[in-house]
């Protein structure tokens, strides 16, 4: 198993949850993050003061999949979240030793259905 972190723009998420929807992958934690990267900042105006922008509104997708739907998985996102400008986000993959599903006890790939 392992786990997708996906920090992707806002407007993506709907079409993405769609897609990932139909490749099979249901289970997903959604958290509206704020950040930078290449990004940096930009320059705004407000009522004739000057200020830098650091943040950047984003979504973080953060899904548990088998190990045979990771690269399938990441190149949905890829896929969809591209729109070829600086700021479509970033995949960060890392390996879970186990699940648990708290209801019922059960664990490994049967508690990610």
């Amino acid at each position: 198993m392992k786990k997708l972190e996906a920090i992707i723009r806002p407007e993506k998420f709907q079409e993405l949850r769609e897609e990932l929807d139909q490749l099979g992958v249901k289970g997903m934690t959604i958290s509206e993050v704020a950040g930078c990267g290449q990004q940096k900042g930009q320059e705004g105006i407000f009522r004739g003061n000057k200020f830098e922008v650091k943040l950047y509104p984003k979504v973080k997708v953060e899904l548990v999949v088998d190990q045979e739907l990771v690269e399938e998985t990441a190149k949905t996102i890829t896929k969809i979240c591209s729109t070829g400008q600086v700021g479509d986000g970033k995949i960060f993959i890392s390996p879970i030793e186990d699940v648990y599903r708290i209801r019922t006890g059960e664990k490994g790939n049967e508690a990610l259905l």
